[in-house]
């Protein structure tokens, strides 16, 4: 967000499975920022774009994603905030935060070292999203360290930040092939694949999974709602050389169940089931032939 003039918050008071819809619904109406505070998700607008037909059009939007998504609908409250450097106050808020033992995601701001065996993952979101501090990127991060296939190949569908193409190389894996439908997400993940140096590596497409050129790879990661996975799932098994992982995220604890049904359909086998607070990961592998 820029320093010059005044920003509007609206507060939205909703489930968090909802937050990641919300980000991708508001950023295309001129929201600019935003920062998830226990279970209300704050989103900043200039005060100039605010009108009362724009609060209707996103309170209107953001019911119907709610009931398509099978959540309350969100709670609004606003307030106009006075001018000042927003990029310094949200920049304070992102600060190093350790994954694992040996994954540490910063932002370039904060120079941080790496313990021995250890690697620092250089993010600078455009949002508080793929940052580390939302639990379903932790979840991930944690299966891309076990499963990653070194020397092979990965696929990251819906990648935001780019982080978990990054840690992908960091860890060992030869290349990563990230996509988003999202330009936002597109651009800032090539500014994180330079700032981490693996350019070289590491290729990121603005679109679909049917429009990267087709591949199979070693690995398929997906941080994304349970809604977008089921629909993608048999794509995203498509791409996945025999004996290959599939890493979901973005998964709430009653879609567990249901996503690990449609994983087994498919024949692929579960092994890995881990959670943090309401969020799961999963990570299942297909049989050899």
């Amino acid at each position: 967000m820029n320093s010059d003039g005044g920003f509007h918050e609206v507060a939205f008071s909703a489930d968090p499975g909802l937050f990641d819809d919300l980000v991708g619904l508001l950023s295309g109406c001129g929201f600019e920022g935003f920062w998830e505070d226990g279970g209300v998700l704050r989103a900043f607008i200039r005060t100039s774009a605010w009108s009362p037909a724009l609060r209707a059009e996103v309170t209107e939007a953001a019911s119907a994603l709610s009931a398509a998504r099978g959540f309350a609908a969100p709670r609004l409250s606003e307030q106009d905030l006075p001018a000042r450097n927003w990029n310094e106050e949200w920049e304070r808020t992102i600060t190093p935060i350790a994954v694992t033992d040996r994954i540490v995601i910063a932002p370039s701001w904060h120079r941080v070292d790496p313990k021995p065996g250890g690697i620092v993952l250089t993010i600078d979101p455009k949002m508080a999203f793929g940052t580390g501090y939302h639990e379903s990127t932790r979840l991930c991060l944690r299966l891309v360290e076990r499963f990653v296939p070194a020397g092979g190949t990965v696929l990251d569908v819906g990648t935001g930040t780019g982080v978990l193409a990054i840690a992908a190389v960091r860890l060992g894996a030869a290349s990563a092939t990230g996509v988003d439908i999202d330009d936002w997400a597109y651009r800032n993940a090539l500014e994180n694949v330079k700032a981490n140096g693996v350019q070289d590596r590491i290729q990121v497409h603005l679109g679909g999974i049917l429009d990267i050129p087709p591949a199979m790879y070693d690995m398929v990661v997906a941080n994304i709602q349970r809604n977008v996975i089921m629909d993608l799932l048999p794509s995203l098994i498509g791409t996945l050389a025999p004996g290959g992982t599939v890493l979901l995220a973005g998964l709430l604890a009653p879609d567990a169940e249901p996503v690990t049904a449609a994983l087994r359909e498919h024949g692929l086998k579960v092994e890995e089931d881990v959670r943090e607070g309401e969020w799961v990961g999963l990570a299942a592998r297909r049989v050899k032939r």
